[in-house]
């Protein structure tokens, strides 16, 4: 038995035949818990948002727009995961784009975060034709099932400023460009940019990015990620939240979440779930 054993794995081997292991990652555009949305506001809207995550369970969670008082209430649903970030003025009291994991199966062994400018290392800095300040936070992670190192970073760049977006964009790129070769590297956000149709797109792409929407090998939902609370255009294809990869990764499915209760969203973006598999080295 150990004979046929060895001579199975040994002839997948050859074959390039590689354990894999999963790994659901999911961006999602909270919408502040301040803003003045009447029924659609945070209250109204906040276990909407908790069942989302729930029926998702994601293994990594990236979050755009998020106060701390709603990053404390997902984190008091979730006592599975932990977070971490901080808020782009670094007044305590603005939007994050922190990121949860799941602690059990992910060890967080260093993070950070910089600002979208050209002065990258000075917090709350802003460059070009920037709206507002822009920030990305970071982690390198343990995965204990995989063994491997995932390098995960998550932003929200400018609504208004093309030249932002693509600068942001570039200096994301350029630092993850600097990883170790063949790290398994995830980048998901709020883009404000159209997939495929958008030069922030095309650099992303240009530095080597995959596209989880693009690969995977089944895709669920619309093409379309920002609603304003609204139901959509469903036929419209305007993705600007995206899941982006760098390494030995296979995406076996993406989906656009449209869910809803009685005709109101957890968020005024849907979010965006890809099962990427990760090669067991």
């Amino acid at each position: 038995m150990n004979r046929l054993l060895f001579t199975a794995l040994s002839l997948m081997v050859c074959a390039g035949v590689y354990a894999e292991v999963p790994l659901k990652v999911m961006t999602f555009n909270v919408r502040y818990g301040t803003a003045l949305d009447g029924e659609n506001a945070w209250p109204h809207r906040k276990d909407i948002l908790i069942k989302t995550i729930r029926d998702q369970s994601p293994d990594l969670l990236g979050l755009q727009e998020c106060l701390a008082m709603q990053a404390d209430y997902i984190q008091a649903a979730f006592p599975e995961y932990r977070w971490f970030g901080i808020d782009r003025d670094v007044t305590g009291k603005g939007e994050m784009t922190c990121i949860f994991y799941r602690h059990a199966d992910l060890y967080p062994v260093e993070s950070g975060n910089f600002w979208l400018s050209e002065t990258p290392e000075i917090p709350a800095s802003i460059s070009w034709d920037s709206s507002l300040t822009r920030i990305a936070t970071w982690a390198r992670f343990y995965h204990k099932e995989s063994k491997s190192w995932i390098h995960y970073y998550n932003t929200h760049l400018d609504h208004r400023g093309e030249e932002a977006r693509v600068q942001g964009i570039t200096l994301i790129s350029k630092r993850m460009a600097a990883l170790p070769d063949g790290s398994v590297a995830i980048l998901t956000g709020d883009f404000n940019a159209s997939a495929e149709k958008s030069r922030a797109y095309e650099v992303a792409m240009e530095e080597g990015f995959t596209d989880a929407w693009i690969a995977a090998e089944k895709r669920e939902g619309p093409e379309v990620t920002f609603t304003a609370f609204k139901t959509p255009n469903l036929d419209k294809k305007d993705r600007i939240d995206w899941i982006l990869f760098k390494g030995s990764v296979r995406v076996s499915r993406c989906e656009t979440i449209t869910y809803s209760e009685n005709g109101r969203y957890p968020s005024d973006h849907f979010p965006v779930c890809a099962t990427l598999h990760i090669a067991v080295p």
